[in-house]
């Protein structure tokens, strides 16, 4: 591998060699270690109860392989582990974002992965994880978020259906507001990719498809709703925990968020709890529903690749995919654990179960992620940058987004 293909700034370069010193004694192996697969999770701490006896059952059907298991806070899961691809002594398993490990993966930085040997999950997802058709990731889990509404706050306004598509949610926003003070949603868009999810679900998610006069009407009508206050003015500043507590203090209709803030919402605000229910994700016109996932990665480098692939195999299989899922809201992306009753049905009433049911059905109807090959902070950055000003300014749309996507051209 071309170690000089990191273009790095210097601050990083210093970064990474301080990094690359703690990693090199994080992971040094001694002489009793050579057959010790280091795995590395992401914000994973927790789960010493369910990690630690599938890690000795693993042991036990592979007495060849040891595993010592370390676990990293999520903000630094992308610095330590390229520091530690930096180095000459990585870790042998890394728990990632696509993202980050699609850009490792393009700088040829990891080992490619058989994909017959990923035949077992969910097509859609591992098809996330290949270039040139090649794969680079073994998928380890999912989350796809989903619709919360308030049925109070519907029946005040007189409304008997749930709307299934951002413009018809959008078009409820007036009588909402007339009828009780509310706000439609909330939605958080210029957090992190929230925004290009929303686009992409109008099949607009690269520089050509940005100034259309599809993504025109998508800004007018957010402008409109910003501008007659139909949606709170923090929707281009704030983000999804401020949403969720507009959400618990009852002044939004609906929010779009993840399975797992039922459980915030019932200990926090327990009367929004009591007439909450749930509804697919909101889907543009393409029909589709988005997902976050988590991946495992073999850095290049690795000195123990059978061994990791075999406990990244063995970690994602059905039964530990559905214990992992019963301990947390996560999907599994093992299609035979996904086929479990647990995703599949639910009782009358049981509003957590009924969540995790209409999630994992999403996972059968899913969009393409978008993959940058370049700068993708940057992008969003610009992206996020431009849904404020058309919202705060008064230029001509059609310019704002023309002039926006010459420069997401320029930075991919």
């Amino acid at each position: 591998m071309n170690i000089n293909s990191f273009k790095l700034t210097a601050a990083i370069s210093v970064a990474c060699i301080i990094l690359v010193s703690f990693v090199y004694f994080l992971t040094k192996p001694s002489a009793a270690d050579n057959n010790e697969v280091v795995f590395w999770s992401l914000q994973m701490g927790t789960f010493d109860g369910y990690m630690k006896p599938l890690i000795a059952e693993f042991e036990k059907q592979n007495p060849d392989v040891k595993i010592k298991w370390i676990d990293v806070p999520y903000s630094e899961g992308e610095k330590r582990t390229l520091a530690s691809i930096l180095s000459s002594n990585p870790p042998d398993l890394v728990n990632l974002t696509p993202d980050f490990s699609s850009v490792l993966a393009q700088k040829q930085a990891l080992e490619y992965i058989d994909c017959r040997k990923l035949e077992p999950y969910n097509k859609q997802i591992t098809q996330t994880f290949m270039i040139d058709d090649k794969c680079f990731a073994v998928p380890f889990y999912a989350t796809s978020s989903l619709t919360l509404y308030n049925k109070e706050i519907l029946k005040k306004s007189g409304i008997n259906k749930i709307p299934a598509t951002y413009d018809e949610l959008y078009a409820l926003a007036p009588k909402i507001k007339a009828k009780t003070g509310s706000f439609v949603t909330m939605p958080t868009l210029t957090e992190n990719d929230t925004l290009l999810k929303i686009l992409n679900k109008y099949s607009i998610n690269n520089p050509q498809t940005f100034s259309t006069d599809e993504a025109v009407k998508i800004f007018e009508e957010y402008r409109k709703l910003y501008r007659n206050d139909l949606i709170p003015r923090e929707s281009i500043t704030q983000n999804h925990q401020e949403a969720l507590e507009k959400y618990m203090s009852g002044q939004l209709a609906f929010i779009q968020t993840g399975a797992n803030f039922l459980n915030i919402i019932k200990e926090n605000a327990p009367q929004v709890y009591n007439v909450t229910e749930v509804a697919p994700q909101f889907t543009g016109t393409n029909g589709k529903y988005d997902v976050s996932v988590m991946n495992l990665i073999i850095p290049l480098r690795a000195k123990h690749k059978d061994g990791a692939l075999r406990f990244a195999l063995f970690l994602t299989n059905k039964q530990n995919q559905i214990e992992l899922a019963k301990l947390t809201s996560i999907l599994p992306v093992n299609n035979e654990a996904l086929k479990d009753s647990y995703f599949n049905t639910y009782k009358q009433g049981d509003v957590n179960a009924k969540a995790r049911v209409l999630s994992a059905k999403q996972l059968n109807n899913l969009q393409k992620n978008i993959r940058f090959k370049n700068n993708h902070k940057e992008i969003l950055t610009l992206l996020n940058t431009t849904v404020q000003k058309i919202l705060l300014g008064q230029d001509d749309i059609k310019s704002v987004l023309s002039a926006t996507a010459k420069d997401w051209e320029r930075l991919e």
